[in-house]
């Protein structure tokens, strides 16, 4: 909702402040005043384009801002906020405050504000078209695009249309990824096919080696011992003799000497306990040095047995496993390892033939599925957009428009998306036997504006916008046709914040607060500027004297108006 706009230097505006609230606000005012320019306002706050020609004559720029109250976790709300912009927000939690502002220079250049940081004009659009909806001209049509006809349409369809749309969406949501999954399988099949073959080759030759866990190192150990066996076998020669045999003559060999040193001590040792200790950990040496000089001689005898044939047995292995990891892996470990891996995607290769065929039959059940549920939500709009435009059409009559017919088409058949298969489009129908138009073609501006002002009365409810502002929407119009239509925009402002700019005192009643824009003459009868202001009650009346007959002191025209707004609220109220 808006709550305060500022306009300075705009046009014949030089410096006004207007404070708007809830419900129906009415702008009035000589023809020339410059009602116009606080349309022009917002359109500057709402992104327009801007224009040199409306700075006012002598000045450097005009500006225009706007204090709105947003949702805090609205999409307009965050929309700011991702541009920069600050929320002024309440202790309560309700309500916060969002202000727009804009900037004309006199050679056309402007600057842009939301939230008190410089952002993109087309960031202010953006914002703006999720708070004000502008009616009157047909650039400014918040319905003229096909897309938003089809979303009005279902919000107006309500809870049934909302959980066909839902059903179908879940299962093309699943239509959608099962074919994406099946094109992508069928595109792949032939890279499929070349990886298989890879695979199966590269597993058969490593199938055809076995390599063993820790197979490399265990043979490049064995290699090392086989090539330096004549230096192995004498090391353990030498040593098996210094531990047994008469090699030293002077000191007798080590187990003889160690054996003579435990029997000096035991001999002793019922005298020191100390001694006797050490004696038998001299036998234990002992145990240790037979053990020793056992092996030794063994492992002579297994080096004497083992021969150039055996190296070359383990060369010809290593020359094998080294194929492998030069192909497939660093390590031997790590070729068993990727063995492992590669069947595993092997045997998932082999299975996309029956994912694929799986994939189809899918496919196939979801497609009907997805062409039943299209239906049923097509029928559901069928119904709603009879209804829709059985109501419009009513409102038009109304509002002196009794020919005219609001024709909802609902086209279905096409090509599956995710909002359905139908193509929704509105049209108006101005006469019996005339060719109905899309909207916004073919229809004055004070037409357009009240075709709008029915379809917004008739979606108030379901597809609310915060503020909705109407231009030229009395044009052409009178009497009743200007009650009923005062009336109309009296039940839209029970929903939402209603901005008109009239010059009929009929719709001007019905308002709960009555801007006027009165423009000032120099001395010498020419225009000069303008100034606006929010009435009060005791004002009004002399308004809506003036707007009936150009006499706002005429005590028969202050009695026609008092009766005027006394008719507006007594309509208003039933």
């Amino acid at each position: 909702m808006i709550e305060e706009i500022r306009i300075r230097d705009l046009g014949v505006i030089a410096d006004a402040t207007l404070a708007l609230g809830p419900g129906f606000s009415v702008v009035t005012g000589e023809t020339g005043a410059g009602k116009t320019m606080v349309l022009s306002a917002l359109g500057l706050l709402m992104g327009a384009r801007s224009d040199a020609g409306a700075v006012r004559l002598g000045a450097k720029n005009a500006s225009a801002e706007a204090l709105l109250r947003v949702e805090p976790n609205g999409p307009a709300a965050q929309r700011a906020v991702e541009a920069g912009g600050e929320l002024e927000t309440d202790d309560d939690g309700g309500a916060a405050g969002l202000i727009l502002a804009r900037t004309v220079n006199s050679d056309g250049r402007s600057r842009a504000y939301v939230g008190g940081r410089s952002a993109p004009a087309g960031v202010l659009a953006e914002v703006g078209e999720k708070l004000v909806v502008v009616h009157g001209q047909s650039d400014q049509l918040r319905l003229r695009s096909a897309a938003a006809q089809r979303e009005a349409l279902d919000k107006f369809g309500g809870a049934e249309l909302r959980d066909a749309l839902a059903s179908y969406q879940t299962t093309y949501r699943r239509w959608r990824q099962v074919a994406a999954e099946l094109e992508t399988l069928r595109n792949a099949e032939r890279d499929r096919l070349r990886e298989a073959e890879s695979l199966q080759a590269a597993l058969e030759e490593i199938d055809t080696v076995d390599p063993q866990p820790d197979e490399d190192e265990t043979l490049k150990a064995e290699a090392m011992k086989l090539g330096n066996v004549e230096e192995l076998r004498t090391a353990a020669a030498a040593a098996h003799q210094a531990l047994v045999s008469g090699e030293f003559p002077e000191t007798g060999d080590a187990i003889t000497l160690v054996d003579a040193a435990k029997r000096q001590l035991e001999a002793v040792g019922a005298h020191d306990a100390e001694l006797a200790s050490l004696a038998e950990r001299l036998a234990e040496v002992g145990y240790i040095l037979a053990d020793i000089s056992t092996e030794l001689a063994g492992y002579a005898a297994s080096v004497d047995s083992e021969g150039p044939e055996r190296l070359a047995e383990v060369e010809a292995r290593r020359a094998d496993l080294n194929v492998l990891i030069r192909k497939y892996a660093p390590s031997i470990n790590e070729v068993i390892e990727w063995s492992a891996t590669g069947r595993a995607r092997l045997d998932e290769i082999s299975g996309d033939s029956d994912r694929i065929e799986r994939l189809q039959e899918e496919t196939v059940a979801l497609e009907a599925q997805l062409g039943a549920e299209a239906q049923v939500l097509s029928g559901v709009r069928v119904a709603a957009a009879e209804v829709l435009a059985a109501r419009v059409s009513g409102e038009l009559a109304a509002l002196a428009m009794p020919d005219a017919k609001l024709i909802i088409d609902v086209v279905a058949g096409g090509a599956p998306g995710p909002l359905g298969t139908d193509e929704v489009s509105f049209s108006l129908q101005p006469h019996a036997g005339s060719a109905p138009r899309p909207l916004g073609k073919g229809a004055s501006g004070g037409e357009l504006s009240r075709v709008m002002l029915a379809i917004e009365v008739v979606l108030a409810a379901v597809d609310p916008v915060p503020t909705f502002v109407f231009d030229e929407v009395d044009a052409g119009v009178g009497g009743k046709a200007a009650v009923e239509i005062g009336r109309r925009l009296a039940m839209l402002a029970q929903h939402v914040q209603v901005v008109v700019v009239t010059h009929l005192p009929q719709v001007a009643a019905f308002a709960s607060h009555h801007i006027r824009v009165t423009k000032s003459r120099a001395a010498d009868g020419g225009f000069t500027a303008s100034d606006v202001e929010v009435l009060p009650e005791s004002e009004r009346v002399r308004e809506l004297a003036r707007m009936l007959a150009g006499q706002e002191e005429s005590a028969s025209a202050q009695a026609h108006a008092e009766e005027l707004l006394l008719d507006a609220a007594r309509t208003a109220a039933r």
